[in-house]
């Protein structure tokens, strides 16, 4: 996403709001961009920081050509700042030495950008001090602060800031796009269904630990269809072994979840909505045991056992607990 005309497929409304900034000639000097990760908020500063200083700009659009632009992507610009986070946190220091660049004259032009990112996992003391800078704002200064988490933030400091909202990303377009980038058609369906994040999906695709989480999922209603005495066993020394984390159970829930709303959809004729397409023999079997409306039942009941595993309960006894209520 290198230019305005290719994000704003993306985020047409946060687009429109940056290009009339330019076309008015109103850039504010401190932004607020909230989003979930994957959701174009790093691509769309570097894009503005670009139009900001590319003196060979189209009306909005940056050349990508010039040493300006050539600089901004090899991260090298010398009037263009990012403060990540050290470690957990941005810190209080990292704010200092941002703020003892910005008394010195910009190199290239009168004007300058810094891009907070995390900006929610700045330390009290750091977001104090970057209070104290958006306070006493220069004209030639702009602020891009990134969040997935804006409500973590001070009050002061979003107030001081233009809040630009990140939407999610369509479900179809990230399936769309994972398949462009080589994630096969029946894996991209089913990550896509998980989350609207293309790199987290992306991440998961590459994950070898996740290409076995679709089979046990698979497994697991076999288990549970044709050999339910077997429930017990298969969890202890099948599935437990493979999510061995928190997350990982979630995700293995999760995967679960879709299974079921597969069911729904299938007894609802959608089969558009069906993430599970090549499992069409074992989704017809299941539903001759899980009617529509035991299928959502089955549904509150995985939802209750994530909510257990976020609550600390062991995860072998919410499983056990879960598989011998889906079988009844």
């Amino acid at each position: 996403m290198s230019t305005w005309t290719e994000i704003k497929e993306i985020q047409p409304l946060v687009t429109q709001m940056l290009t009339n900034s330019f076309k008015k000639e109103r850039i504010s000097h401190a932004y607020l961009f909230q989003g979930d990760r994957g959701t174009g908020k790093r691509e769309m500063s570097t894009l503005f920081a670009k139009s900001i200083f590319c003196k060979n700009r189209d009306g909005v659009e940056p050349c990508q050509q010039c040493l300006e632009c050539k600089r901004i992507d090899s991260g090298n610009h010398p009037d263009l700042h990012w403060v990540e986070p050290d470690g957990q946190s941005i810190k209080k220091e990292q704010i200092l030495n941002l703020q003892k660049e910005f008394t010195y004259t910009g190199l290239e032009s009168n004007r300058k950008v810094y891009i907070i990112v995390d900006a929610d996992k700045m330390t009290t003391n750091a977001s104090n001090r970057l209070l104290k800078f958006l306070e006493e704002p220069s004209q030639q200064t702009t602020a891009i602060l990134l969040t997935e988490n804006s409500q973590a933030m001070l009050n002061t400091i979003r107030s001081r800031c233009q809040l630009l909202a990140f939407q999610p990303l369509h479900p179809e377009r990230v399936e769309h796009q994972l398949e462009e980038q080589g994630v096969s058609q029946s894996n991209a369906r089913i990550l896509a269904a998980l989350t609207n994040n293309l790199a987290e999906a992306q991440e998961l695709n590459d994950d070898e630990w996740f290409a076995n989480v679709r089979k046990l999922v698979i497994q697991l209603v076999e288990v549970l269809l044709h050999k339910p005495n077997e429930g017990l066993l298969f969890i202890n020394h099948q599935w437990m072994p493979h999510f061995k984390e928190r997350k990982q159970l979630q995700i293995g829930l999760d995967v679960l979840m879709l299974w079921f709303h597969d069911l729904i959809h299938y007894n609802l004729d959608r089969e558009q909505a069906i993430v599970f397409q090549q499992e069409r023999e074992k989704r017809e079997q299941a539903s001759l045991h899980w009617s529509r409306q035991s299928a959502a039942h089955s549904l509150a009941l995985i939802l209750e056992a994530k909510r257990k595993i976020n609550q600390n309960v062991h995860p072998t006894l919410v499983m056990e607990q879960l598989t011998l209520q889906l079988q009844r």
